[in-house]
């Protein structure tokens, strides 16, 4: 009788955990579609690929280098194999993992500006608006970014 009990408790448990997953995918998917920094000066879309969330640089707002007029580049990059990059289409969201309601951690934002990487999370704080915070160690040495969503993910059929 007990191990009939055990069993039928760890299917529910299977079971319960399954919902709750799917649950929590739809509810981190909420992350998904494009977003423009405070700056103006680019659209980033955020996409999921497998399990974690990654956002590429989709439009700029000056996308021509008025020196050599051609696109942009990552020139500022330290990985010199790099800078021949266009910026148009560089992920500078990298690997995000959502923790909790409304937070994705574990990622990095590269600042083209600068060509430096930061550890970040990501917190949602509505449906339209997440405070992107990029640090170096701990998340109180950093800096907070509000960014506005611009475009909803469309729905797949």
């Amino acid at each position: 009788m007990k191990k009939i009990i055990s069993t039928g408790l760890l299917l529910l448990a299977i079971v319960f955990s399954g919902s709750l997953t799917a649950q929590d995918s739809a509810e981190a998917d909420r992350l998904t579609g494009v977003w423009e920094p405070s700056h103006g000066k680019a659209k980033v879309k955020i996409e999921k690929i497998a399990d974690k969330y990654y956002g590429k640089i989709v439009w700029l707002k000056e996308p021509i280098d008025p020196e050599t007029k051609q696109p942009k580049l990552d020139k500022n990059n330290p990985d010199e194999k790099l800078q021949n990059k266009p910026l148009r289409g560089y992920r500078i969201l990298k690997d995000f993992q959502y923790t909790d309601k409304n937070e994705w951690t574990e990622g990095t934002i590269y600042d083209p500006e600068n060509g430096n990487t930061y550890s970040c999370i990501i917190k949602m704080t509505d449906d339209n608006t997440l405070d992107i915070r990029g640090y170096i160690g701990v998340s109180v040495l950093g800096r907070t970014d509000i960014w506005k969503r611009l475009q909803m993910p469309s729905k797949k059929k």
